[in-house]
């Protein structure tokens, strides 16, 4: 098959590319990067001329409410028009487990419309929604840091390693379209505040960590439910100390 994987250069898009080039797929890497870009449409209809399935897994550059809206929006609508122009036949997209339940919040906001435009496009298609990426506990510490103190929700979560997103990615990609969402996580559940300090320790990072409850994580608080996947939810098989212990995953 035909695959372009928008967002390709990134954390998820570059190990799914190579991902489906091991099972002998043509891939095009669909970024600024290479000449294709979503927001102003540059080098689309090029990129997607013969393409069997379309991958996005692009995210907005800024996380302000006004300005990830706009990306989602514009991403979204020159994207789909032109897999339709195109005559694309699945469409396969990331989103985040709990976007549906954290609508408080301007990202979950905009990810939520970026779902309803690939619902109404009659296109058809598959969206996973993942829970949080190991590789980004170092991001949610400098987004909670004041001053000397790192300020982050205890609520649980169920984090889960990049590879094991991949590997649910492509067998959905490779797949029929399902025309509907399904969940992937890790395998444990841990409090976030927990998961930081676990990641502080093994980094010698001495800072006070504050567990506060009303925290918010993306702009809104949460509770135990709120990034948590259903019972039916796919379960990667990585666990975070395994994951940590690797070369280069602590960072």
């Amino acid at each position: 098959m035909k695959i372009v994987v928008i967002g390709g250069s990134g954390l998820i898009g570059s190990k799914l590319v190579a991902s489906l080039e091991k099972l002998g797929h043509g891939v095009i890497v669909g970024a600024p990067q290479t000449g294709v870009n979503t927001i102003t449409g540059e080098g689309l209809k090029e990129a997607l001329k013969g393409a069997d399935v379309v991958v996005d897994v692009a995210n907005s550059p800024s996380f302000e409410d006004n300005a990830v809206m706009d990306f989602f929006q514009t991403s979204g609508k020159n994207l789909l028009a032109a897999e339709a122009e195109a005559g694309v036949k699945h469409h396969v997209a990331l989103s985040v487990v709990g976007t549906e339940r954290l609508q408080g919040s301007g990202y979950f906001r905009a990810k939520l419309a970026q779902e309803k435009l690939i619902k109404e496009s009659g296109i058809p298609y598959s969206i996973l929604h993942s829970t949080q990426f190991f590789e980004f506990v170092g991001g949610i510490i400098q987004s909670g840091t004041v001053g000397d103190t790192i300020h982050v929700s205890p609520a649980m979560i169920q984090p889960i390693s990049s590879d094991d997103v991949v590997a649910a990615m492509t067998a959905i990609t490779i797949g029929s379209p399902i025309n509907t969402t399904v969940e992937v996580a890790g395998p444990e559940k841990i409090g976030l505040s927990e998961l930081v300090k676990k990641y502080m320790g093994l980094k010698g990072d001495t800072r006070t960590l504050i567990a506060d409850s009303h925290t918010p994580y993306f702009g809104v608080e949460i509770n135990d439910s709120s990034l948590t996947p259903a019972e039916n939810a796919r379960i990667g098989s990585v666990r975070y100390d395994d994951w940590i212990a690797l070369p280069g995953n602590l960072r």
